[in-house]
């Protein structure tokens, strides 16, 4: 049970999604009547959605108390929070070898060439590579949801793709130049995976009309709305992904 006001552990738990849903929402409603709290706790959110996308594959190697997020934003709340994360992701990318900023790198660059090619290197990475863990896996299409209206309040909801024969399984946050990022992966019983990704609307606030593209063997179905861009990724020529383009009337 948490104390009222917060200690800043409470907080930090708070962004971390350690508390139960009671102490969640009883903290959530303080922070709503505490604007200047609630400001520095986005701060750390995005600060930790930052440290995960850039980390990527970093996660999967074994633990270092010294890149614990906890450790980190202490670390930065005692000298210039924001210049210290930029320094210590760089640090971090640079120990590691380049991979998980190789794979952040690429996704920007990827993106400026064509609609949604991020949603599209997304689905390579976790989808089919899986170099980057999930930051949830579903326990119902319910807590999929709310699990991605933390993050993207305005958005629309996830798409039902039952009538393909899809349920959503797992979720993973990443993050792009205009704010964060999150990719849905849907399987059907014979194991096939497809994704619902959402971000940000590009540079100058571009928004996508209704649409369709393929990457070798990918097929990306995009539209926007409600502040975001979408996308649907799937293998192209299969049975499944024309059975779901059907569902979805692209």
């Amino acid at each position: 049970m948490i104390s009222m006001p917060p200690s800043e552990r409470d907080l930090h738990a708070y962004v971390d999604h350690q508390l139960n849903d009671t102490d969640r929402r009883l903290l959530g409603n303080w922070l709503a009547s505490h604007p200047d709290e609630a400001a520095r706790v986005r701060a750390w959110q995005q600060d930790a959605q930052q440290l995960r996308a850039a980390l990527g594959g970093a996660l999967q190697q074994p633990a270092n108390p010294d890149l614990d997020p906890a450790v980190i934003r202490q670390r930065i709340k005692r000298q210039s929070r924001r210049h210290l994360a930029s320094a210590a992701m760089l640090l971090i990318a640079v120990s590691i070898g380049g991979v998980s900023g190789w794979q952040a790198r690429q996704m920007t660059f990827m993106r400026s060439m064509a609609p949604m090619t991020d949603a599209l290197q997304a689905y390579r990475l976790i989808a089919q590579q899986g170099l980057l863990p999930a930051d949830y896996t579903v326990d119902s299409k319910e807590g999929m949801q709310h699990w991605l209206d933390r993050y993207f309040t305005r958005a629309s909801r996830l798409p039902d793709l039952t009538a393909a024969g899809f349920q959503p399984i797992s979720g993973r946050l990443l993050s792009t130049d205009e704010g964060p990022a999150a990719m849905v992966t849907y399987e059907d019983r014979g194991g096939h995976k497809v994704s619902f990704y959402v971000r940000p609307p590009g540079p100058k606030n571009t928004f996508l009309p209704r649409g369709s593209r393929s990457d070798g063997e990918l097929q990306a179905d995009y539209w926007s709305g409600g502040g975001y861009n979408y996308a649907v990724v799937s293998p192209v020529n299969t049975p499944a992904a024309q059975q779901l383009r059907q569902s979805l009337q692209f």
